[in-house]
Parts: C-alpha cells; sequence; structure tokens
C-alpha cells in the first residue's frame, strides 16, 4: 500500500530554515530516519521509503508555496495513489509553535499552498498536518513572518516536535487517521 507525503515548502537555500518550510523540515527528517534519499523529480524531490510494510513517497515540492497543487495533483496520478492516502504538511499560525494537528479535510485557512492544492484537486477532503509555527508578528507581517528564520528559542524545541509528527505520519500510513488523530493531536 502507497501514500503520498508531501512537505510544503519553498525550494532554495534562501527558504530552507524558515518557518514555511517546516513541511520539508518533517520528511526530509522521515527520509534520514528510514533510510531513504531525495533526488530530484518532476515538479518536486522525491524520496521512498518503507515503514511497516507501507510504501511511503515522500515529496518536497519544487513549484513554490502558492502552486503546489500541481506537484501534489501529478504524483498522485504517477504513483496511482488514491487521494484518502494523501497527507500534507504545512505550518499554521493559527496554531502556538510546536502544537500539530492532525484533520481528515478543511478549509484552506488562507494559507496558500492549501489553497492551491484544494483548487487544483477541486475538494477540501484531504488529511493535512498542521505544524504550529505561532503567530509572534504585527498586523499585515505576516508573510515577513513564515519566511522569516526560527528563533533560537523555537530552535531548541524544533528537532523533538519534528519527530513527534513523523510520529503522526508513521500513524496515519498503519493505523489510519481517526486511530492517529486520538493518540496524537494535542500532544
Amino acid at each position: 500500500m502507497k501514500f503520498l507525503i508531501v512537505g510544503l515548502g519553498n525550494p532554495g537555500i534562501e527558504y530552507a530554515e524558515t518557518r514555511h518550510n517546516i513541511g520539508f523540515k518533517v520528511v526530509e527528517s522521515l527520509a534520514k530516519e528510514l533510510g531513504g534519499s531525495f533526488s530530484t523529480g518532476r515538479l518536486a524531490d522525491r524520496a521512498e521509503v518503507k515503514f511497516k510494510g507501507k510504501t511511503l513517497i515522500l515529496i518536497k515540492p519544487t513549484t513554490y508555496m502558492n502552486l503546489s497543487g500541481k506537484a501534489v495533483n501529478y504524483w498522485l496520478q504517477a504513483e496511482k495513489i488514491n487521494r484518502d492516502k494523501l497527507l500534507v504538511i504545512t505550518d499554521d499560525i493559527a496554531l502556538p509553535f510546536g502544537k500539530l494537528r492532525m484533520k481528515g479535510k478543511g478549509s484552506d485557512g488562507g494559507h496558500n499552498g492549501l489553497k492551491d492544492i484544494q483548487h487544483v484537486l477541486q475538494t477540501q477532503e484531504y488529511v493535512r498536518l498542521r505544524f504550529g509555527v505561532g503567530s509572534d508578528f504585527y498586523k499585515g507581517q505576516q508573510a515577513a513572518y513564515v519566511l522569516g528564520k526560527w528563533s533560537e528559542e523555537e530552535i531548541d524545541l524544533l528537532e523533538e516536535r519534528i519527530q513527534i509528527a513523523s510520529e503522526f505520519v508513521k500513524g496515519f500510513a498503519t493505523i489510519g487517521l481517526s486511530q492517529t488523530m486520538t493518540n496524537w493531536n494535542n500532544k
């Protein structure tokens, strides 16, 4: 059984350590943990790993955040994966730093990556893992905040929170959405 795990972010060294790229960080950590490595593919960097008999196709779209839907749609089709086996990992300013929440569907919440995915897939019904980055910015400064670097305090806690995000992904692939949400949401 195959799953498409999409870490949202922007390609390029200038974005590597920004809040907006937490999706990339989570799939990179998962690939490292499970012995995979990324190679350049069409519209995304791709890694394939196995976990408890499941195949996880990890992608980091190279389309930039605002065009993420194109990469998601392409890889769903190329890998012949049903939408119920899709998980999108994204930053979320509505959650405090490090808070993780998985949902089976929902609005884009103003997130341009999710907005484009919903537009291309023509549905809000796909699983997403929201990684809280906080909202410590002045009105009108949202873009600068999510494209900004992590604070020292956040960096100290980031690795642990990324590990917990990885547990969500592994749970989704093995015990399913409902049980994963019960086990891990609000941890």
